[in-house]
């Protein structure tokens, strides 16, 4: 069952700057930086009410976000969904006809768990889904 958003990922290639204009510029607080090597990326996370901005940041030419900047550039890159069970969420997905990208989870950050949506079947946007482990469930 879907719970909420979960964060907003913004696509960077330099990490540490876009660290600077989110914390020194807007002001948010920097929550924490994070390697996620299932999807080859780092990852800063924003503070912003019950729902975090993330800026990923390749850490591999070959990673599917780097490939997605050499193509789109940087900027917005997906919404993130809190569901409640991952696996059986994909299953009733792939049943309504939505297209995924990811089969079955994937190591997330923070000790989640991730899967993708296609963007042709919502309308253009990148989805992912996140399941948060034992002790990063909480109420949103």
């Amino acid at each position: 069952m879907i719970q909420g958003l979960e964060h907003v990922a913004i696509a960077v290639l330099d990490l540490d700057a876009a660290i600077a204009n989110f914390r020194d510029g807007l002001g948010l607080k920097l929550l924490e930086v994070e390697d996620v090597p299932s999807q080859k990326t780092r990852v800063a996370k924003f503070a912003l009410g019950k729902v975090t901005i993330e800026l990923v940041s390749p850490t591999s030419p070959d990673s599917a976000l780097a490939k997605s900047i050499q193509k789109r550039g940087e900027g917005l890159h997906h919404l993130a969904i809190r569901v409640d069970a991952l696996v059986p969420e994909l299953r009733a997905l792939a049943l309504r006809g939505v297209e995924l990208v990811d089969r079955e989870p994937k190591p997330g950050s923070s000790g989640t768990k991730i899967a993708f949506l296609h963007p042709r079947s919502l309308g253009g946007v990148l989805v992912e889904l996140v399941e948060r482990g034992g002790d990063e469930r909480r109420g949103a």
